[in-house]
């Protein structure tokens, strides 16, 4: 048997040698097959690369390192202040948070009716404030006060949103007026910080 594959690969190396032709187009449908594996690996390390590059991108956006198109100066610029209620004590951060809330309510020609700050709840363990708060306003101007709270320094998140319109007996008055609005707004303090 052993016999017969030195045969069989003698016929080959014999049909090399003698045409030259088969030899060369053997030795390029190899070399050709060997770019081609190393194009294809190299273009999949290309293209593994740009998306690492891109997940890193969405990463720093996430983690508020990089602001899209704007710069770190443009966003601090565009909101002043600290992501957390400041106070040496969970009291004056309470304070703060109501403070914070008032100003965005007159900002928007509302009027606070009643507030209530929650400086001993559960979640004043996780480190966050609550506050609950009554006000009039027009009712155009409620996106303007939602838009403020969550997209304004220090971060405040609307836990409750509840709005009552008055009764109106003409037509061409609903869209306008004062809404009565009572929102559960609640911040993250640090202690000690």
């Amino acid at each position: 048997m052993s016999s017969a594959k030195v045969t069989g690969g003698n016929a080959v190396a014999r049909a090399l040698a003698g045409s030259p032709l088969i030899a060369v187009t053997l030795y390029v449908a190899v070399a050709g097959a060997l770019l081609l594996t190393a194009g294809l690996s190299i273009a999949e390390i290309v293209a593994h690369r740009q998306a690492l590059a891109q997940t890193s991108d969405l990463l720093d956006q996430l983690r508020g390192r990089k602001g899209g198109t704007k710069n770190a100066a443009a966003l601090s610029a565009e909101r002043p202040g600290t992501p957390f209620l400041e106070g040496p004590t969970v009291t004056v951060a309470g304070a703060n948070l109501l403070q914070r809330v008032a100003a965005a309510v007159s900002d928007v020609g509302g009027q606070v009716q009643s507030s209530q700050v929650d400086v001993s709840g559960a979640q004043t363990k996780d480190g966050f404030v609550g506050l609950v708060v009554s006000c009039d306003l027009e009712q155009p101007a409620l996106q303007k006060l939602l838009y403020d709270l969550e997209a304004g320094m220090p971060f405040l998140f609307v836990d409750q949103l509840d709005v009552q319109v008055p009764q109106t007996t003409a037509l061409g008055d609903a869209g306008t007026g004062r809404v009565r609005v009572i929102l559960g707004v609640s911040g993250q303090w640090q202690a000690g910080k």
